[in-house]
């Protein structure tokens, strides 16, 4: 089996101190195969930690990161294809149309994406997901 920890939006240490610890205590180092992250991250030290955690950490561009990532990715785990952005480039943030453009041109089956700060997932008419991991610092929208 194949445990994925898809997670964004964490905006450590700019707006929260750290991961919370109920949350932090369910993630054992070894367990958890891939890290994807969406972005956001706002310091190295939660990269570190990620690091700690798996062996294959993925990491896009949020608008707010102070460190160069790639603005998006497309990973293979198993027979998925994942595509992996931050979404702050797609305006309207969260537009369905054009998040459902962005996963048919990278090619993916599943687009992960943060920005829109909530949870989920949408299935477009193709049979294609769009999923949100939503924000683990618990920081609400603020645009």
């Amino acid at each position: 089996m194949v445990l994925v920890l898809v997670i964004g939006d964490l905006f450590v240490p700019i707006k929260k101190p750290g991961l919370p610890s109920p949350f932090k205590q369910l993630l054992v180092p070894g367990k958890i195969s891939h890290v994807l992250c969406t972005g956001n991250l706002c310091g190295n030290e939660t990269e570190d930690y990620f690091r700690e955690l798996a062996d294959q950490v993925h990491i896009v561009q949020g608008d707010m990161d102070e460190y160069l990532y790639p603005e998006r990715q497309v990973i293979s785990i198993e027979s998925l294809k994942l595509g992996l952005c931050h979404g702050h480039q797609i305006l309207p943030v969260g537009n369905r149309a054009a998040l459902n453009a962005l996963r048919r041109d990278m090619g993916v089956d599943v687009l992960l994406t943060g920005s829109a700060m909530k949870i989920g997932y949408v299935q477009d008419d193709l049979g294609g997901l769009i999923m949100y991991p939503g924000s683990r610092s618990r920081i609400l929208a603020f645009c």
